[in-house]
């Protein structure tokens, strides 16, 4: 079982001020790739796993919006660490029936 969730929320600064929106789209991608478990909320991204893996992904999303033009980047980063182990479905399954 997964030590940790890790919620990032990207806010990337575009090159011409355009849609952050695609930029965000990237890095999901980043998150998808990385085949960790992940949940797309409206505000954020919750990943599950190993905390060091996790933060690799955080590290890999931050240089994609730099490698894609934009000349800062932001993140907001929250850190749940479970030694027992933690996931995403223990948390929020029950929102997920209803």
């Amino acid at each position: 079982m997964a030590q940790a969730l890790v919620s990032i929320q990207i806010l990337p600064r575009t090159p011409q001020g355009e849609d952050v929106i695609p930029y965000v789209d990237k890095a999901i991608a980043i998150i998808a790739a990385s085949g960790v478990p992940y949940r797309v909320g409206p505000l954020e991204t919750t990943m599950e796993g190993d905390l060091a893996q996790l933060l690799d992904i955080v590290k890999r999303m931050n240089e994609a919006m730099v490698e894609a033009g934009c000349p800062s980047v932001i993140s907001q980063v929250k850190i749940a660490y479970y030694q027992e182990g933690i996931s995403i479905k223990q948390l929020t399954g029950k929102y997920d029936e209803a």
